[in-house]
């Protein structure tokens, strides 16, 4: 892969290549993307949005709206650095092309901004609940009616996916969804192959998948434009734009170090694991005398916090450089923190995350009421708008029809696109709106 490619300032729609050299500094094309993204309302829903603590009634528990502007503070960061250095490395990318080490700064910080929009209400347990309704409940009736990647893509339901979907979706008056710039549409995508093969390979790029089959050839024309290299003579799988390698790594800094911390201010983890855990990774950064002189344990766990991320991003933007050629070969098959020095600390800090808070008792109980949520929600507009089309509704499907908003009905031509528009819809929605319109179809709530 060649940087110049990678850098691709295209948009969808675009007839004329865009220079870099021609771009106004003051509005580059790559910024231009960020604020896309943060005035879209599907990224405004993710201020109530589950990131680890389902419906918190604390005001310090981070949402996906935060953790996003986080991780993509993170990604700045960790673009930034990594693009000096490049520089530095590939100057004719500066001399010849006008590349600048910003740019790649704000193609990662917008990539993570997006990372999770397209995630459903209650975290993970929405996804679970999405792809068992078509596994395991009434959904199951479709799969004859659909191909196997078509019904792969229900049954295992990928927030990935539904955020492409997102970010690049033509409907009236929004042609090519946001129109973002194809190298941040690029870094977007950690896991860039369809719903099957299932896992075919332990490389980290096939973890997961990253589009629906509605949005295959828009991911085509992306991995074209990029230059990204096939990695399957039969199924369409590639290798990952690296840039989606310092995504993924401002996530997983963010989530190992923020979720741990979230855990410490709930009283789920004592405060003395947090010395005990991350003076490991900053013990050649913290100074005792700067953490013993703050009075509060907020404030405490925030200077311990600060330093976490700071190491980890400098040892990251390392790593980065060191990979860079087999990066750009496609041969980098794990994640660059699996890669770091400290692997074993923050393999350390995740385990106690996971028994001290995604396992306890509130986070499993709210995940519980959101998958019952979810299915009931699922069940009845995937009904209506299947009878509907069938023209068959009943009284009642007509009513609820009224509810599904207009943008969710203009892609009924096929079983798969109905199927997907009602997830879509539900999987847009805030953990409250969620509850709400649960409540209101139940009879429980009106008004």
């Amino acid at each position: 892969m060649e940087w110049e490619q990678l850098l691709s300032l295209k948009r969808f729609g675009d007839i004329n290549k865009r220079i870099r050299k021609e771009q106004d500094e003051t509005r580059l094309g790559f910024e231009v993307d960020y604020d896309r993204i943060i005035f879209s309302s599907e990224f405004r829903s993710l201020q109530d949005k589950t990131q680890v603590i389902p419906l918190s009634k604390t005001d310090f528990v981070h949402t996906r709206l935060t953790h996003s502007l986080e991780v993509s503070v993170v990604g700045r960061s960790l673009g930034r650095k990594v693009g000096q250095k490049l520089i530095e490395k590939h100057p004719h990318l500066q001399k010849i092309h006008g590349y600048q080490a910003n740019d790649f700064g704000a193609i990662v910080a917008a990539a993570a901004l997006a990372h999770d929009i397209g995630n459903p209400p209650f975290g993970h347990s929405g996804e679970k609940a999405i792809g068992a309704f078509f596994k395991h409940g009434l959904g199951q009736k479709f799969k004859k009616e659909l191909t196997a990647k078509e019904y792969q893509d229900l049954c295992d339901f990928e927030g990935n996916a539904n955020g492409f979907k997102i970010l690049t979706e033509s409907r009236v008056g929004r042609q090519g969804g946001l129109r973002l710039s194809y190298a941040t549409l690029g870094a977007f995508m950690k896991y860039p192959k369809e719903s099957l093969p299932i896992k075919p390979t332990p490389h980290v790029a096939d973890k997961k998948y990253g589009f629906f089959q509605s949005e295959k050839e828009a991911f085509q024309d992306i991995a074209y434009e990029l230059g990204l290299l096939k990695r399957s003579a039969h199924d369409i799988m590639y290798s990952r734009h690296p840039l989606a390698y310092l995504v993924e790594a401002a996530d997983d800094i963010c989530y190992t170090i923020i979720d741990f911390e979230d855990g410490i201010n709930l009283g789920l983890i004592q405060e003395e694991f947090a010395l005990e855990y991350l003076s490991k990774i900053i013990r050649h950064t913290i100074k005792p005398e700067n953490y013993y002189a703050l009075t509060t344990k907020t404030d405490r766990i925030g200077y311990l916090r600060a330093l976490a991320i700071g190491t980890l991003i400098n040892e990251t933007v390392d790593l980065f450089m060191h990979y860079e050629d087999v990066i750009l070969r496609g041969e980098l098959d794990c994640a660059l923190l699996d890669k770091s020095h400290y692997d074993a600390q923050i393999r350390d800090v995740i385990k106690i995350s996971v028994e001290k808070v995604y396992q306890s008792r509130e986070v499993v109980e709210k995940e519980i009421a959101g998958f019952r949520i979810l299915t009931e929600l699922l069940e009845v507009f995937i009904t209506a708008i299947h009878n509907s089309h069938n023209h068959t509704p009943s009284n009642y499907d007509t009513l609820i029809l009224h509810l599904l908003p207009e943008r969710y009905k203009e892609t009924q031509n096929t079983l798969q696109g109905r199927l997907l528009s009602v997830c879509s819809f539900v999987s847009n929605m805030s953990d409250s709106y969620a509850i709400m319109l649960f409540n209101k179809i139940k009879g429980m709530e009106i008004g």
